[in-house]
C-alpha cells in the first residue's frame, strides 16, 4: 500500500495517529484486503478500500518453475514493469529478490534489464509491495536487492524499504542490497545505513578494461575506488561484503582470472558467490569443470567461496527476462 497516501488520508478524517501501524501490521502480516483487518472499524475499511488502493503494483503475469521457484512481473499505477522472485529452498529459506527500479540505466551487457530503457526509480512502498506479494503466500526470508535497477540509484527508497523489511519478518542482517559499484549512492548507504544490511559488489571482472565491457559503470568509476569503499564499509560493520561474480564462458571464467580476482579482494573483507550464468542473450554459462577450476583456485588462495544454485531457469527468471517477453 501507497503508506504516505494513507498516513494523509487518515490524518484527513481525524483518525488517531496508531492507526497507520495498526493497518500496516496486518498488511505485514500477510493480510490481502481491508476487509481482513478485524479489529479496524468497518465504516473505515470500507473508505480505504475506495480511497487507497491496496497495493501500488498490480500482477500481470506469474510464472512457477519446476524447481518452486515463483517469478512475478508487476505493473506501477503509470504501466511501468516491475519484476520479483520468490526462491524456495530445501532448508525451508524463501528468499525474495525485489527491484529497485523499472529497468536499469547502466547497461551491462549480459543482463536482459540492462537491454531496457530505464523507466524510473520505484517508491518504497512500489519495493514493499513487491515483498508484501509474497508475503501474502508464504513466510519469506532473506531478501536480496538484486533485481531489476541499481539500488544506489535509488538509495533514499531502498533504505526506507530496508527499514520496514522486518515487519514482514526479514531482519536487517538477512536483508542484501547489492550495486554495480554507483559511488555516490554507495557512499551514503555505507554513511546512513548504521542498521546491519548486508553490502554485496556486483563485480564479474577483475582485469579493467573487460570489466568496462561488461559493465560500462566501470569507466564512470574505478573499481579500486569502488573497492575501497566496500573496504570502509567492512571496517565500519564488520561485516563482510558479499562478490557476485556471474561465469561467462570463455569471457571471464579462465584460471588466471581467478587469480586477479583473489590478488584484488582481501579475503578478511570479502566473500564470492560465484553464479552460473542464466542466458539472456549473447553469452552462455561456464561449464560445471571451468566453474570448478575457478572456484578451487579462489579457495587455494584463501578466498571464500561458493557457488551460487541455479534457480528458474525454466521460467526466465533472470532480471528483465519475463518483462522483455511481455
Amino acid at each position: 500500500m501507497d503508506l504516505e497516501l494513507l498516513e494523509r488520508e487518515l490524518a484527513e478524517r481525524g483518525e488517531p495517529r496508531y492507526r497507520a501501524g495498526q493497518l500496516w501490521e496486518w498488511a505485514a502480516r500477510g493480510a490481502s484486503v481491508y476487509g481482513e483487518m478485524s479489529n479496524v472499524p468497518l465504516a473505515l475499511r470500507s473508505a480505504l478500500a475506495e480511497e487507497v488502493p491496496f497495493s501500488t503494483i498490480e500482477p500481470a503475469a506469474q510464472a512457477e518453475s519446476r524447481d518452486g521457484t515463483v517469478k512475478t512481473l508487476f505493473r506501477t499505477h503509470d504501466g511501468h514493469p516491475v519484476e520479483a522472485v520468490l526462491m524456495r529452498y530445501r532448508d525451508r529459506r524463501r528468499s525474495i529478490c525485489v527491484s529497485s527500479q523499472s529497468g536499469c540505466p547502466l547497461t551491462c551487457t549480459f543482463c536482459a534489464t540492462g537491454a531496457m530503457r530505464l523507466g524510473r526509480n520505484l517508491t518504497a512502498s512500489e519495493i514493499l509491495a513487491q515483498a508484501l506479494h509474497f508475503r501474502r503466500i508464504e513466510a519469506v526470508d532473506p531478501c536480496v536487492f538484486m533485481g531489476m535497477g541499481e539500488p544506489m540509484l535509488n538509495i533514499d527508497e531502498v533504505i526506507t524499504a530496508a527499514r520496514r523489511l522486518p515487519d514482514l519478518g526479514v531482519t536487517h542482517r538477512r536483508t542484501t542490497v547489492s550495486t554495480v559499484g554507483w559511488l555516490p549512492g554507495l557512499r551514503g548507504f555505507v554513511d546512513e545505513v548504521e542498521e546491519p544490511v548486508r553490502l554485496a559488489l556486483s563485480l564479474h571482472a577483475a582485469e579493467p578494461a573487460l570489466r568496462s565491457e561488461l559493465m560500462p559503470v566501470n569507466d564512470r568509476y574505478r573499481l579500486p575506488d569502488v573497492v575501497a569503499e566496500c573496504r570502509r564499509y567492512f571496517e565500519l560493520r564488520r561485516r563482510k561484503v558479499f562478490v557476485e561474480y556471474v561465469m561467462l564462458a570463455g569471457v571471464n571464467d579462465r584460471v588466471e582470472q581467478a587469480r586477479s580476482l583473489a590478488e584484488l579482494l582481501d579475503p578478511q573483507v570479502f566473500k564470492v558467490n560465484l553464479i552460473p550464468y542464466n542466458p539472456t542473450g549473447a553469452f552462455t554459462s561456464s561449464s560445471p569443470k571451468a566453474i570448478a577450476a575457478f572456484e578451487a583456485e579462489l579457495r587455494r588462495r584463501g578466498l571464500p567461496t561458493t557457488v551460487r544454485l541455479t534457480r528458474g531457469r525454466d521460467i526466465a527468471a533472470a532480471c528483465g527476462q519475463l518483462a522483455a517477453a511481455s
